[in-house]
């Protein structure tokens, strides 16, 4: 393929590791590592608006090499990795307001479900209502809530999008290596500075994304992260999603 912020790169091996120390030094290095995880996944939020300044292409391979320490099963490492930047994510972009303007309804590899939980379903519902309340948006204002919708079809105005695959044989086994990958990326991506979005409607129309990356059939788009500089004064990447208290 091309260059990795025009084309794609594929999580295949493992980067390589420095030895561990001993001592002192090597204690107070993992005591530094730990705080600075705590306040990574503490710090990660759901990006929703971003700038469009690109980033570069150390930056994107310093992140996936980081998180390709992510663990997985028996190290079978099975996910692969499509990073689109650049004119191929552009045009994915126009392709999917295309689409969005259509009504074309989504139809990603992996089914979403048709119903949910009771209680998930009620977690949902209100971190619906709690957003459109902090934005500001009447229940009854259906071209707000379009404009919503339109903004995940834009892709958020990420920079780059990051597509986990992983191979049609696979089980559900494989997708719990994969979803740590994907933390794992956004974690990586946080130390740097570098905010994400994790989100459905980034794989809702698989085939323009693997006709425009070259993504096999054998490959089924699982999920995207949109992965840049967050526009630091879009009200959207304010809002603080509530969490569960632990039991």
């Amino acid at each position: 393929g091309g260059g990795l912020e025009s084309r794609c790169a594929c999580h295949r091996g493992r980067a390589g590791t420095n030895p561990p120390r001993s001592g002192s030094s090597h204690r107070a290095k993992q005591e530094v590592q730990s705080t600075n995880v705590a306040v990574a996944v503490h710090s990660r939020d759901t990006v929703r608006a971003f700038k469009l300044a690109p980033r570069d292409r150390e930056t994107i391979r310093a992140i996936l090499a980081d998180a390709n320490q992510a663990p997985s099963w028996a190290n079978t490492q099975p996910c692969e990795i499509f990073v689109g930047s650049g004119e191929p994510l552009e045009k994915l972009r126009r392709s999917f307001l295309e689409n969005f303007h259509k009504g074309v309804p989504g139809n990603s590899d992996l089914p979403r479900p048709q119903q949910w939980p009771e209680a998930i379903d009620k977690r949902m519902r209100r971190q619906y209502a709690s957003r459109s309340r902090y934005l500001a948006i009447d229940r009854d204002d259906q071209e707000a809530r379009r404009a919503m919708v339109e903004n995940n079809h834009n892709v958020f105005g990420a920079p780059t999008v990051l597509y986990l695959c992983m191979d049609s044989s696979l089980t559900p086994w494989s997708m719990h290596d994969l979803g740590m990958m994907a933390q794992s990326i956004m974690l990586a991506a946080r130390e740097r500075g570098v905010s994400s979005a994790i989100a459905y409607n980034l794989v809702i129309y698989p085939e323009l994304i693997r006709n425009e990356l070259k993504i096999p059939a054998a490959l089924p788009i699982v999920i995207g992260i949109a992965a840049g500089y967050a526009a630091s004064g879009d009200r959207q990447n304010r809002f603080p999603s509530a969490r569960r208290p632990l039991a």
